[in-house]
């Protein structure tokens, strides 16, 4: 039992929770970003002057992943500071959560909105603010998700 109690320490428990944000929400982001970037490589072998535009569109899926380095930023277990119980362990897990998850799923989606972008643009180069507008309605989604994250471990480490 002792070696059990030893490795499920709050430390432990809510690094574990970051450690998760940040990998979930980092996976999201590289699959979304490459995503876009098969469609923005089709584009550019087209007319490469529209280079500019497929950069926008394919940094919108990045985000996510910072997103989820930020909890783990945020949540302070890597300053060493004070031990924490295992139920507050367990508070900043289930605060990583949200965004680990939203993360993941978000980034992904948010891909693929931006890779359709690619193609309007590919057809209307006019069209790219309606392209960034209909790719960051996703991104809305990752904001709640990081602030449902967030405000509970802001208040945690107050």
């Amino acid at each position: 039992m002792g070696i059990i109690s030893s490795i499920f320490t709050g430390q432990n428990i809510a690094l574990f929770g970051a450690a998760l944000a940040a990998i979930l929400a980092c996976c999201g982001s590289a699959k979304g970003v490459g995503i876009v970037g098969e469609a923005a490589s089709g584009m550019l072998a087209e007319d490469p002057s529209k280079f500019g535009r497929a950069l926008l569109l394919q940094a919108l899926p990045g985000t996510q992943g910072i997103y989820g380095f930020m909890i783990f930023v945020k949540a302070g277990i890597l300053s060493g500071g004070t031990e924490l119980t295992v139920m507050q362990g367990v508070y900043l897990f289930a605060c990583a959560l949200p965004i680990a998850v939203v993360g993941l799923i978000s980034a992904i989606s948010q891909g693929r909105v931006a890779a359709a972008g690619i193609n309007l643009v590919s057809r209307r180069p006019g069209a790219i603010g309606q392209a960034i507008t209909n790719a960051a309605l996703v991104e809305t989604y990752a904001i709640f998700a990081l602030l449902v994250s967030l405000l509970p471990i802001i208040s945690f480490n107050a």
